[in-house]
């Protein structure tokens, strides 16, 4: 059965231009300062779309139709705004950016926001794999009208990379580091020449295409991750390197687990029923296990695991999602589990160091009279 728009299902997930798009037009209304060629926003307005206008109300110069007279622009990303600004400059120069850092991040998202702002869309993506192949870099054929015709321009199916050189957008080049090597230098030369030969269609005006202004690549690299290939020196030179921090400020880090867990449980078509004081409890254990040492300054053994803000929403939400669906006792009752399913991801040995953490910080909070603490402690019968 063939579906209508009025009766096309919901999505899960709208991408960036689509979730922001009043904030977007709004800001291109906004501020209609230079651009450079092919931009949507002006780079200050890109970084105030990623950081957030500081709660402060920015107003349009003149109506318009359709939009807000005076709008506060919500922060997307929690990190440093200088790193979102060397982005930017980055980008406008027209180079290639590579984000890199744990897995878990927001390496991925902070992407995404960039190139929403930039050329209004984050659609043009390569998700780097052992399996891909140059055609993800390059083009491809539509066997039908290959065999039908021969090479031509209508039996030509662009890349994504191909797509954004052809219309000056930003592509998104996901976990660049999981692409074989040979398979990544196949960027050397469109980021170094700006064009790509068609060797097929020698001796017609198809044969080469030419980036058009605006083009640029944002890769992202998990640089810890197992099964990595290493960059070739020459890809490397072509590519301003960011490397994406875990959160530093803890408020900021509980507001944003909060901000994604609530908005994950709604979808799921619930209300979210973990209260703040759970939340920081999450949300000190990963810090402390993160870091190696606790907030008092007692030393904490770090599992081999990464404890990311990622790791953390996905704790909180399936929390979330047991008290609203499965209800019966305490919800903090479920966080020791929760966290055993998270440190048994990838070394066996993380099961013995998050005991070791229950036996050292938890214990001593729970004699220092914190009644969360005790029961916590109370429940380390559940992380065997």
């Amino acid at each position: 059965m063939s579906v209508t728009p009025s009766s096309a299902p919901a999505r899960q997930v709208l991408p960036a231009e689509e979730r922001h798009a009043t904030e977007l037009a709004f800001l291109a209304a906004q501020d209609p300062g230079p651009r450079p060629p092919g931009w949507a926003l002006t780079p200050r307005a890109v970084v105030t779309f990623v950081c957030g206008s500081d709660g402060v109300e920015l107003a349009l110069p003149k109506r318009r139709a359709g939009l807000p007279a005076k709008l506060v622009i919500a922060p997307k990303f929690v990190g440093e705004r200088a790193l979102v600004e060397r982005c930017v400059v980055t980008l406008a120069g027209e180079r290639g950016l590579l984000l890199t850092g744990e897995p878990g991040t927001a390496k991925s998202m902070l992407s995404e926001l960039l190139a929403a702002a930039v050329c209004g869309t984050s659609a043009l993506t390569v998700q780097g794999t052992a399996g891909t192949t140059e055609d993800a870099f390059r083009y491809g054929w539509n066997y039908a009208l290959l065999l039908a015709q021969g090479p031509s321009p209508e039996a030509l199916v662009d890349s994504p990379v191909l797509a954004a050189m052809r219309t000056g957008r930003v592509v998104r080049v996901e976990e660049i580091t999981r692409c074989l090597p040979e398979v990544q230098d196949a960027l050397v030369s469109l980021l170094s020449d700006r064009r790509l030969t068609v060797p097929e269609l020698t001796a017609t005006e198809d044969a080469v295409v030419s980036a058009v202004p605006g083009f640029t690549v944002i890769a992202t690299a998990n640089l810890r991750d197992r099964g990595v290939s290493e960059m070739s020196a020459a890809l490397k030179r072509r590519f301003n390197f960011e490397t994406v921090h875990p959160i530093a400020d803890a408020d900021a880090e509980a507001g944003l687990i909060r901000r994604q867990a609530v908005a994950a449980v709604e979808r799921a078509g619930a209300g979210f029923g973990v209260d703040d004081a759970v939340l920081d409890a999450l949300v000190t254990v990963f810090r402390d296990l993160r870091s190696g040492r606790s907030t008092e300054g007692w030393d904490v053994e770090r599992p081999g695991t990464v404890m990311s803000t990622a790791e953390a929403v996905q704790v909180a939400a399936s929390m979330g999602l047991a008290a609203a669906y499965l209800p019966g006792g305490d919800v903090l009752d479920l966080l020791p589990g929760h966290l055993l399913g998270v440190v048994r991801k990838d070394d066996p040995a993380d099961h013995a160091r998050l005991l070791g953490y229950w036996d050292g910080p938890v214990r001593r909070r729970a004699e220092n009279g914190s009644a969360m603490w005790r029961r916590l402690w109370d429940l380390r019968g559940s992380l065997r």
